[in-house]
């Protein structure tokens, strides 16, 4: 028996070394602009914990619509330079008056990848499902400095369809 505590107490020190925090923040706040079709949105995220964030963000084309989303996520870290997190979000969307689909309410779930590929450039990449819709987002973010970024990416955020957004992030 003491050989298998001493065993498990080894293996156990030995995973010691992998655990690192987080590579990137998750408390922020976004602006977005989208082309093809056009939107505009707003994101807030928070740490809930060092494991967990809030997530609350609206996106419209102005047309007598919105995309309302909340819910939680989580990350964690891969490796030194790479963090995996994901989302379980609660979208209410209001549809245009002249549009023939009605309100609903829908969940989105997704997972992704962040990963440093320089000191101030990072890839960030996400897959999941809204309602019966795929979710797809894939790009590139330039930080500035440690308060501000700058992304260019191609999303299809089950909504909308395929677009390319341009986007600037506040760390707080």
């Amino acid at each position: 028996m003491k050989k298998y505590i001493l065993a498990s107490a080894i293996a156990c020190m030995s995973f010691t070394g992998l655990a690192n925090a987080n590579n990137f923040n998750y408390t922020y706040g976004e602006l977005r602009t989208s082309i093809s079709p056009e939107s505009t949105g707003v994101e807030v995220s928070t740490f809930l914990t060092e494991n967990s964030h809030l997530i609350a963000r609206i996106d419209s084309q102005f047309d007598g619509d919105y995309d309302l989303a909340g819910g939680i996520g989580f990350n964690g870290p891969v490796s030194q330079f790479a963090d995996i997190y994901g989302q379980l979000l609660l979208h209410y969307v209001d549809f245009p008056d002249d549009s023939s689909r009605d309100n609903r309410t829908q969940t989105e779930m997704n997972i992704g990848v962040r990963m440093w590929l320089t000191d101030q450039i990072e890839a960030t990449t996400r897959l999941g499902r809204n309602n019966d819709a795929s979710v797809f987002h894939a790009g590139i973010r330039f930080h500035s400095t440690e308060q501000l970024s700058l992304s260019a990416e191609t999303r299809n955020n089950g909504l909308y369809g395929p677009q390319v957004t341009m986007s600037v992030r506040f760390q707080m």
